[in-house]
């Protein structure tokens, strides 16, 4: 084989050797599992379990809430709130996971953020102690259910929808019409049933009288100094503060080594930048979004 044929068959290796190992890193940044970021790896901890987004799937919480709830070096989970809500089912699958997680015997310790209103304010009520800043956004109890109507504007361009269904309700909150008086009746019911859920789980946790949640059951969002005279909330602190109460109730003495998961963004996210976590973010609000909510929409 002469030298020239020897130096194409080597450079063609080295260049499949360098495209599997390629494609190897790809995946395995694909497909890698989130590691923990630890002060400490070592001893008796405080995990740390964050909720930043809106509310529109429950996987992720739940699966670190049962990490762990069964890793016996971690004493007691902070769950950091800030987040507006969100969907029904989801809040309500978290909250039972924190509640759970509770009732185990690992003190878990709410330490709202900016904002931990409706949904972010029914999975607090899992925990042993809630902790708010006194200027923290929350409260928003209540349920909310939205759609549209164009209608209208399908009869100003000539476009015409047909519809054919099996009950007066099958297509109940199309667009494509007016919702109907019966109709509305249906939503009342709908949402007053989704509502005291929400009322009971707040007067139970909080064990506050009913009447009074009532009271301020109505939609409305107060401050975290609010919360804390009217009983939502047990004491005002910082996130230091909430680290420190999470260990105290986890029987740690002395500074709390603290431990929590590293996020592993998506391969696309991470090469794109933010215009990629910008598409995914509009892909949640728009396509993701439950409709059945307890969620706080705020003004802008």
């Amino acid at each position: 084989m002469s030298n020239s044929a020897k130096w194409i068959l080597g450079i063609i290796a080295f260049i499949l050797i360098m495209g599997g190992l390629f494609v190897l890193t790809i995946f395995a940044l694909i497909f890698a599992e989130p590691e923990d970021e630890s002060t400490a790896t070592s001893g008796e901890k405080v995990a740390v379990v964050e909720l930043t987004v809106p509310i529109i799937e429950s996987q992720e919480i739940v699966r670190q809430f049962k990490k762990y709830r069964e890793n016996k070096s971690v004493k007691a989970i902070l769950f950091r709130i800030d987040s507006p809500g969100g969907g029904v089912s989801a809040s309500q699958e978290i909250y039972e996971e924190v509640r759970k997680t509770r009732e185990s015997g690992k003190p878990v310790v709410a330490s709202m953020g900016a904002v931990a209103a409706s949904g972010g304010y029914y999975v607090a009520c899992g925990a042993d102690k809630i902790v708010a800043n006194p200027g923290t956004l929350t409260g928003s109890i209540g349920v909310i259910f939205q759609f549209l109507h164009f209608g209208e504007l399908m009869n100003k361009v000539g476009i015409d929808a047909s519809t054919f269904k099996t009950g007066k309700y099958k297509d109940i909150g199309s667009p494509f019409r007016k919702t109907t008086e019966d109709e509305k009746r249906f939503f009342d019911q709908l949402l007053g049933d989704v509502y005291d859920q929400f009322v009971t789980v707040v007067a139970s946790e909080r064990k506050l009288d009913r009447k009074k949640v009532l009271q301020y059951a109505d939609g409305r969002v107060f401050t975290g100094r609010q919360a804390k005279e009217y009983g939502f909330v047990d004491t005002l602190g910082t996130y230091e503060d909430a680290i420190s109460i999470a260990a105290k109730l986890g029987g740690i003495s002395g500074k709390p080594k603290v431990v929590k998961e590293r996020k592993v963004k998506p391969f696309f996210e991470r090469v794109l930048g933010e215009a990629a976590s910008g598409l995914a973010e509009l892909k949640r609000e728009v396509f993701n979004q439950p409709i059945l909510q307890y969620r706080f929409t705020s003004p802008y």
